[in-house]
């Protein structure tokens, strides 16, 4: 599933190609993803001006010039790209919005269809919804002590807790398993257990890890691809994501995988501190 960096990349890469373009009108296919497009949208944003393209947590965000709110989550296997208006349409296409004088056609493609997009009447109802889905504080925006806090309130395990979107926004399996190597703690330590200058350095290096990503234009491991059609290339800076038995790349010990939270959890035995 896409994460932050993805999700990021996508908002990027169509920032310069959406911005200012009116969508002149849009198609919905057949089968519908995991949230229904409802028919009524296509008249609400017929004739308005994408104002700008943003994040929040893992959703794409196209503010419209009336307030409006176009919301985009790619779920598992969603591409959100803008392509030249008369390139072939690929399988597995659910939308397109077509967009005025060179802008071409904004599309959502998803196999798996666990994506969705929908439409908001204004900021307002936007952050009502991400209130309710109680989705947290961006990684990048988290308070020292907050965040200290919430570790300390929890009886769970490091991996569940920076898996849950409500203590902090974007963060999923592989940068988890990443953000906590680079902090060099054990993925089944007991988040109370950590100290004030543990706690910190776990914050620091899921920063540091995201930002390294953003940089690689996220990880393509399977349908993956940037707003512009491009693969990521963070999947070749792993360091112990998917790379089950091969050596720590600082002390080269055998990476090892367990499940946690229901997740498959890689990370180095030997140099990640434990309970």
């Amino acid at each position: 599933m896409p994460e932050l960096p993805e999700v990021e990349t996508v908002v990027r890469e169509l920032r310069p190609l959406l911005v200012g373009r009116r969508i002149q009108k849009s198609w919905a296919g057949r089968l519908a993803l995991r949230k229904p497009w409802r028919r009524a949208w296509h008249g609400r944003v017929a004739g308005r001006r994408v104002a700008g393209v943003r994040r929040r947590g893992k959703w794409v965000v196209l503010d419209l010039d009336d307030g409006q709110r176009l919301v985009f989550h790619l779920g598992m296997t969603g591409q959100l790209t803008a392509t030249p208006a008369d390139a072939p349409i690929a399988d597995h296409t659910h939308l397109i919005f077509d967009l005025d004088g060179e802008g071409g056609r904004l599309r959502f493609r998803d196999v798996r269809r666990f994506g969705s997009a929908t439409l908001f009447a204004d900021d307002a109802e936007l952050e009502a919804f991400f209130a309710a889905a109680g989705l947290g504080p961006e990684p990048f925006d988290l308070d020292p002590v907050y965040w200290r806090g919430r570790l300390a309130g929890t009886a769970r395990n490091l991996k569940a807790v920076l898996l849950d979107q409500r203590l902090v926004a974007g963060v999923g399996n592989i940068y988890a398993d990443e953000a906590l190597f680079e902090a060099r703690l054990h993925p089944t330590r007991l988040a109370s257990t950590l100290d004030a200058r543990a706690a910190a350095r776990l914050r620091r290096a899921v920063e540091t890890v995201l930002k390294r990503a953003i940089k690689r234009r996220g990880a393509s491991i399977r349908d993956y691809v940037g707003g512009d059609g491009r693969r990521g290339e963070m999947q070749y800076e792993f360091r112990v994501y998917g790379r089950t038995g091969e050596p720590c790349p600082r002390c080269g010990t055998p990476i090892r995988r367990v499940r946690l939270a229901g997740r498959s959890t890689h990370f180095c035995p030997q140099c990640q501190e434990g309970v």
